[in-house]
């Protein structure tokens, strides 16, 4: 009995040491885990009161003004054959063409206007027959596409509503890397969605622009941006717009922890040019350039890592005009500092060909100061402007025009000459359509269309009041 009570008591005994020794060691390793707390909680952003920031009225103020957009493009399927011999005997085609076929889509758009002008993705809406709105509380339009731009991926649609809440422009040259913001859109057709994340790098190229002078200079962030994002509103804590998202970098084609924005210092120019004129008056120095880094400075024997190399300019181009040569190094314009193509490029994307711009300018070791005259390019040039054409004045019809008669493309016919135009009894005012069964968008379109026309040619259209109308003529050889 004595030996089972000692050895119970020594087992009891030895149980306490245990429970004390495991106690002590789980409040030793207390402060540890509080100091990890305290370094996480360090390096968070905090707001000057010591509390992460309230992105409460950044949220509330936004959602109202992003809309979730449905659009429905027309895919044409290639020809069938059910039999492989039929392509050896007879006419493969013949019966088996299938009909078009209809592909949905959705993405988001930002309102910035009470009236009804909202901003998207180029890509969200390109090539789209029929696009379809839908507000906040749930109201559905039918929109109208002002104007689109491959160049920057920005569409300007429009809808006829009144008093909708809407985004002012922020000034995304202001952000700073770290700042705190906001990505609201419609990812898998989830509605009024909001993500935060902040600044994680500026000026970022990545090259996904489609058109034939790219413009890219993106906001990266690490706010959740997926799929039904594109289109939608990037904004700061104040709520004000500073760029539309538009892209995400991910292996799987969902959000892995990078998006990208069009910042509003890009968007709001190609914005009010599609407004003003239906499409974007691109202005160009002329130059080819290359990115000074640590090998090119050593190859060049360049005194300092920083600029933009010119290792070209255009012969009729406004670099050359002003004085700019082969070998300079363009350091700022306008007094704002260019250290990549990228930043060079949206500085010039924010101009009008005719505005004046300054450029400094290093040149063997010295600074220079250059004034230039920016230029349209060729192709631009044409678009837009009156040309004269069998025999009468053409433009294209402005959004205003066009929307008046409830069409989206047109040519408009300003002063009708001596020529087939007035032969064939078409009046001033007309706004020409089609040609030839072929959409009418440009003046380019009209004489690419009826140049390559034999024989007979037939033009549809409208006039102001209404009024539809179909005329037809002869190409003379």
């Amino acid at each position: 009995m004595k030996k089972t009570i000692t050895v119970f008591f020594t087992a009891l005994l030895g149980g306490f040491i245990a429970f004390y020794t495991n106690a002590s060691a789980n409040v030793i390793c207390t402060p540890e885990r509080n100091s990890e707390a305290m370094m996480s909680s360090a390096s968070s952003p905090v707001s000057p009161g010591g509390q992460l920031p309230d992105m409460t009225f950044a949220a509330e103020k936004s959602v109202h003004a992003v809309v979730h957009i449905q659009v429905e493009t027309q895919v044409e399927e290639g020809p069938r054959m059910n039999n492989p011999f039929d392509f050896l005997f007879g006419d493969p085609f013949e019966g088996q063409r299938q009909e078009p076929q209809i592909r949905k889509g959705s993405g988001s758009g930002v309102i910035i206007s009470t009236d009804g002008y909202i901003v998207t993705n180029n890509h969200v809406v390109d090539e789209a027959k029929k696009i379809k709105v839908i507000l906040n509380d749930k109201r559905e339009f039918e929109a109208k596409v002002v104007g689109s731009d491959a160049n920057t991926d920005i569409a300007l649609i429009k809808i006829n509503a009144k008093d909708l809440p809407f985004l002012t422009f922020g000034n995304s040259d202001d952000m700073k890397v770290g700042e705190w913001v906001l990505a609201v859109g419609n990812p898998f057709n989830l509605t009024s969605t909001v993500t935060a994340g902040i600044v994680s790098a500026k000026s970022r190229s990545i090259g996904i622009q489609q058109g034939k002078m790219p413009i890219e200079s993106f906001i990266q962030t690490d706010a959740a941006v997926n799929p039904g994002n594109s289109g939608g509103a990037l904004v700061n804590l104040k709520g004000e717009l500073i760029g539309i998202n538009a892209a995400i970098a991910s292996p799987t084609g969902a959000y892995s922890g990078y998006s990208f924005a069009i910042p509003t210092s890009i968007v709001q120019k190609v914005v009010a040019d599609m407004r003003k004129y239906g499409q974007v008056k691109r202005a160009i120095l002329g130059v080819k350039m290359q990115t000074v880094d640590a090998d090119l400075a050593k190859e060049k024997d360049l005194d300092k890592i920083e600029g933009v190399y010119v290792d070209s300019v255009t012969e009729d181009g406004a670099a050359k005009s002003a004085g700019i040569k082969s070998g300079d190094v363009i350091t700022s314009i306008n007094k704002v500092a260019v250290n990549s193509n990228t930043q060079l490029a949206e500085q010039i994307g924010r101009y009008h060909p005719g505005d004046k711009i300054e450029l400094e300018v290093k040149r063997e070791g010295k600074v220079k100061l250059f004034s230039v005259t920016l230029r349209n390019n060729d192709e631009d040039s044409k678009v837009g402007s009156n040309i004269e054409f069998l025999g009468s004045k053409l433009r294209e019809a402005t959004f205003e025009e066009k929307n008046a008669v409830d069409i989206t493309n047109g040519v408009k016919v300003l002063e009708v000459g001596k020529g087939m135009l007035k032969d064939a009894g078409i009046r001033e005012g007309f706004i020409i359509t089609d040609v030839n069964k072929t959409s009418i968008r440009t003046t380019k379109d009209i004489i690419s269309v009826v140049k390559s026309s034999k024989g007979g040619v037939l033009i549809e259209g409208v006039y102001p009041n209404g009024e539809v109308a179909v005329y037809a003529f002869n190409m003379k050889n």
